[in-house]
């Protein structure tokens, strides 16, 4: 059985609902950082006398694995809790993993996940 890393980078105030849809198809486990990106929009706003830079955005960067037949489970999570409509809902990357040990037990490839089947 094949494992797939999923990445997604979506919007701050999105987090929650995305955690949310995760966890309710059984991916508990991810991992997130607070990242700043570089977008398609090239301009700034005024807001009260104070000019904010939109083109640097803040947005969550996150993470996790899981066996193959979650996939699109999972993709189809984030697009529904993530999405927004407006540009810079954030984008999902899928990559194969060739090898995942858990340190506690040794146990390797898909049996190491936290989903067991």
């Amino acid at each position: 059985m094949k494992m797939k890393r999923i990445e997604a980078i979506i919007r701050k105030s999105q987090l929650d609902e995305v955690v949310d849809a995760l966890h309710e198809i059984g991916i508990d486990f991810l991992t997130y950082w607070n990242v700043t990106g570089v977008g398609n929009e090239k301009s700034s706003s005024i807001y009260r006398a104070t000019v904010y830079e939109t083109r640097l955005i803040e947005r969550i960067y996150l993470s996790f694995v899981c066996r193959e037949i979650y996939v699109d489970l999972a993709s189809n999570a984030i697009i529904n809790a993530a999405r927004t409509g407006e540009m810079g809902d954030g984008k999902i990357f899928i990559s194969s993993v060739d090898e995942s040990i858990r340190i506690r037990t040794g146990e390797k490839g898909p049996e190491s996940l936290y989903i067991k089947e």
